[in-house]
Parts: C-alpha cells; structure tokens; sequence
C-alpha cells in the first residue's frame, strides 16, 4: 500500500525550486525504526558514562561535516540548554587548534570526524589510537555509534531540507 506523498517546496542551490519528500513522513516505520535506535544509543552513551555535553559536541559536529542545517540548529540548541558555551561551540570546526576541549572530548570528535569519513584509513587510525588513550571500550563504542546515528539523521534531514524554522539571534 502506497502512502499519499509529504513533499515541500525547497530553493536549492543555484536558484531551482524542487519538490522533495520529507522521507521520515513518507516512510514513518522506517524512521520510528531510526528514532528507536536513537534512544538505544542514548543508553549506551549514559551507561558509559558520556557527558550530554560531549554526545551533543560529537552531534553538532558530525552535522558540521555534513551541512545538515536541520541538525545543527536542533543539537546548538540542546547544547546551550544542556550548560555549553557559545565560545566552544564558535570554534568546534577548529577544535584542533584550541585547547578548550578535554582529551576525552578531543578523542570523540576525532572518532566522529573519522565515522563520518570511513574512507581516510590513516585519519580513523589515528583518531582510533587517541581514543584508546583516554576512552574505555565501552565509551569508544557509545562515541561511534552516536556518530553513526547522527550521520543517519543528517542524511534524512539533507536529503528531505528540512527546514529551520523559527530562527533568532541569540
């Protein structure tokens, strides 16, 4: 059985109106299945003992690398709530060259920048190692697969351009 198709308008890059299918509406098990998996990882990031701030720091970030829009507004602002600072969430992009980041925090975003580029085997090497030196097992798997569901919420924000709605300066 076919559903009735959820579309929206969107301006793409270059000027072009296109239709595109809000596909968490479109194909609602799917993503029940997708928020689930959310949750599940949720767990195991507070049974590893993950700081909320670290989880949303690897959200925000992994979003970053994926020009989700949608995302980004959405975990800044569980960030904000959840105590982050404007300054540190600024200069996210560059953390590698501040030291306003913890080791552990340093360790996930390097596992983040590696999950959400599987490719660059030196780079997930490296982020890997430095994971080990401060992450337990437990916390490197929580890290990886909060990346992982990140990764899989930006594809379906991206792809269907949610909107930002709501936007105001801070």
């Amino acid at each position: 059985m076919t559903q009735t198709p959820v579309h929206t308008e969107a301006v793409v890059p270059g000027g072009t109106d296109e239709r595109r299918v809000f596909i968490d509406k479109q194909s609602p098990a799917a993503y029940t299945a997708l928020r689930a998996t959310a949750e599940a990882v949720r767990g195991v990031a507070d049974a590893a003992g993950l700081d909320r701030t670290l989880v949303e720091l690897v959200n925000i970030r992994v979003s970053q690398l994926n020009a989700c829009a949608y995302c980004l507004n959405t975990h800044t602002r569980a960030a904000l709530r959840g105590g982050e600072t404007a300054q540190r969430l600024g200069v996210l992009p560059a953390w590698r060259d501040t030291e306003l980041f913890s080791p552990a925090e340093r360790a996930a975003l390097g596992l983040a920048e590696a999950t959400t580029h599987p490719a660059d085997a030196g780079a997930q090497s490296a982020a890997y190692a430095a994971a080990r030196g401060v992450l337990s097992d437990d916390q490197i798997s929580a890290v990886i697969w909060v990346a992982i569901t990140i990764n899989a919420f930006n594809r379906v924000s991206v792809l269907s351009k949610h909107p930002v709605r709501g936007a105001s300066r801070a």
